[in-house]
């Protein structure tokens, strides 16, 4: 598993363009983009290797965008369990799209919100 700094590295230089500033407390990362939503991002201190990745868009609608593989028996019919995705709102929940490490999983789900601002 990655360490949350590995992570808020990755934002802040390779998303430089949509991350207006980070706050890490302990497992925890908040990424404050550009148009002032954010991201959270948590690595498991009890689970092994589980992390979520999620965005609150703070629209009207209140979507979010969560991709995470923690083991939520609810999901477990999806052929990437516990990889899921949430898209949109809590219970659209699909396929992971993204790549089922912590770290190709960060940058493609940085790729996700940026391709959405």
């Amino acid at each position: 598993m990655p360490a949350i700094e590995n992570l808020k590295r990755i934002a802040e230089i390779e998303f430089s363009d949509i991350v207006k500033t980070t706050y890490q407390y302990e497992y925890k990362l908040r990424i404050i983009l550009i148009n002032n939503t954010f991201i959270d991002v948590y690595l498991s201190q009890k689970l092994h290797n589980k992390f979520g990745f999620h965005w609150e868009c703070k629209d009207k609608k209140k979507t979010i965008y969560r991709y995470d593989n923690f083991p939520d028996m609810n999901w477990q019919s999806i052929s990437t369990f516990p990889y899921h995705f949430h898209n949109g709102a809590q219970d659209s929940v699909e396929a992971s799209p993204f790549p089922l490490t912590a770290i190709e999983g960060f940058r493609a789900f940085m790729k996700f919100v940026k391709n959405k601002l």
